[in-house]
């Protein structure tokens, strides 16, 4: 097993630790375990595309990996009262569609990259957990924070607006 996929069973392992952590109400260990897990997603592609380490396994386990640390993140701040519910489904939802088109052109030999949209998502969906986890209480950062969250989801809207326009003739079969 390579150092990339290393890195990703590591991100993996590190989800219960900051989700007990979390629970417990650790919050600043569980924000540096959330913000090491989240580097290591950085490192491995970074690692796997550098040293050409890209391998079936890392195609599949390191977006699994991510969804799940984020995913586990956004509920378990849903149960903790810091995120609203109904913000949760619909950043999961889209998650889920996105996951679907991307299999559906796998099936037809597409890949579906992403996009510049998807990647501003990704990095408000993790500022956002981030300041949710650190859990501030000075109106200033309550404010950024509430900010913050409007914007990723306002961004995930966008981002699964302009992955499903962009690639709907993968659902319609002609490609």
């Amino acid at each position: 097993m390579n150092l990339p996929n290393k890195l990703t069973l590591f991100r993996v392992i590190l989800i219960p630790v900051f989700l007990v952590l979390l629970y417990l109400g650790f919050d600043i260990p569980a924000l540096v375990v959330f913000v090491v897990a989240s580097l290591t997603d950085l490192l491995d592609g970074k690692i796997a595309r550098a040293k050409n380490l890209v391998t079936n396994f890392g195609k599949f386990a390191d977006p699994l990996a991510d969804k799940l640390l984020t995913c586990s993140a956004m509920i378990a701040l849903s149960d903790l009262g810091r995120l609203a519910g109904w913000i949760v489904i619909v950043i999961i939802a889209r998650e889920f569609i996105i996951s679907g088109f991307r299999l559906v052109a796998s099936d037809n030999n597409v890949v579906i990259a992403a996009n510049y949209w998807g990647k501003f998502k990704t990095t408000f969906q993790m500022i956002m957990v981030i300041l949710l986890i650190a859990n501030i209480q000075i109106p200033a950062v309550v404010f950024v924070t509430k900010a913050v969250t409007y914007i990723a989801l306002i961004l995930t809207i966008i981002s699964l607006i302009t992955y499903m326009t962009q690639n709907w003739d993968v659902m319609k079969g002609d490609i």
